[in-house]
């Protein structure tokens, strides 16, 4: 005796003669509606989907909006447009669909239905997993290629920054003198070419130790190592943030001073950073005495800047300073005619 009912009454009955288990298996997404337009049967994944919200027995319009084509409203809108693609959604859960529907042999509809090109996003949202689809359905493989893609895209980007890292920190050690950490020749001479190119007032001070071999001599390279250390803490705390402060050679150092041309103000810093290295320093239970001698010059002083005639001058007048008695400061006096 056969006990199926018809599809309007309700009863969960498979069309087109398949079984429950197989249209489950081979369209995990689709919809049954009896001929007046009731769900009489859904998919696994879809009850998924809208868990908490019973499907069988509702109206398929009060629970799903076709939104394209439009104007399908009632039931004979869907026949007629049976085999057309549809773009449809679930109202209560926000969740979208593509679908096909067909007739079957009882007047009512096979409705399969997909996520489209929203595949991700669904899937992330629902929890959905490669048993939620049939076993034939692309849309694994797609899932796969996007966790492969998502995978292969994270570690490529975590490898650029480590690169990225790696190129900044040769970058730095490339312009940092290893002993000191303050910037080296190279960090000079671009900062000071970026300085002239933006035709903006500065000041040059070189600054060369005075008595500093004889602390080689008499204790030893590491007590000048832990000098020179010394004298860049000095050159440090008594510039500014903006200043830039390089070791290029063995005891000489140079500051650009970027935006201060005031000479008093100039002598005023460099008489405090001789007087900070004229302070004792000791190392290893032993005193190191030593000073220091500066030569400065400002931009303001040429019409044409060219750093190499500027260091040049700031070299003169350190040596000016040296000839003097040392352990002071001198500014460079141009020619009279401008440079």
């Amino acid at each position: 005796m056969d006990d199926r009912r018809r599809p309007d009454e309700g009863h969960c009955i498979p069309p087109v003669g398949l079984g429950i288990a197989a249209m489950d298996r081979l369209m995990p997404m689709h919809l049954h509606l009896s001929a007046h337009g009731r769900i009489t049967a859904r998919g696994p994944t879809l009850a998924k989907i809208g868990a908490g919200l019973e499907l069988v027995g509702r109206n398929f319009f009060d629970l799903f909006e076709v939104r394209r084509p439009g104007g399908v409203e009632v039931m004979a809108d869907l026949v007629a447009r049976q085999g057309q693609r549809l773009h449809l959604c679930l109202r209560h859960a926000g969740a979208e669909f593509r679908g096909l529907a067909m007739t079957d042999e009882a007047g009512g509809i096979v409705l399969n239905l997909s996520f489209g090109i929203g595949v991700v996003d669904a899937v992330r949202t629902h929890g959905l997993t490669d048993a939620d689809f049939a076993a034939t359905d692309l849309t694994v493989e797609l899932l796969y290629l996007v966790e492969v893609k998502r995978a292969v895209m994270g570690e490529l980007q975590r490898l650029n920054q480590r690169l990225q890292g790696a190129k900044s920190h040769a970058e730095e050690l490339a312009l940092t003198d290893t002993l000191t950490g303050l910037r080296n020749r190279r960090a000079l001479d671009l900062a000071l070419a970026r300085t002239v190119a933006a035709d903006k007032p500065f000041a040059l001070m070189h600054l060369d130790l005075d008595h500093f071999k004889a602390v080689n001599d008499r204790l030893g390279h590491a007590a000048g190592d832990h000098v020179l250390r010394v004298v860049a803490k000095v050159l440090s705390n008594e510039t500014r943030a903006g200043d830039l402060v390089a070791r290029v050679g063995g005891d000489e150092f140079v500051i650009l001073l970027p935006r201060l041309t005031n000479l008093s103000r100039l002598t005023v810093v460099a008489d405090r950073i001789i007087a900070g290295i004229a302070q004792p320093m000791v190392f290893d239970g032993q005193t190191c005495q030593i000073g220091a001698s500066a030569g400065l010059t400002v931009s303001t002083l040429y019409r044409l800047r060219n750093a190499q005639v500027m260091q040049n001058d700031a070299d003169t007048a350190l040596y000016a300073a040296k000839r003097a008695g040392r352990g002071r400061v001198m500014a460079f006096t141009p020619d009279p005619g401008p440079k």
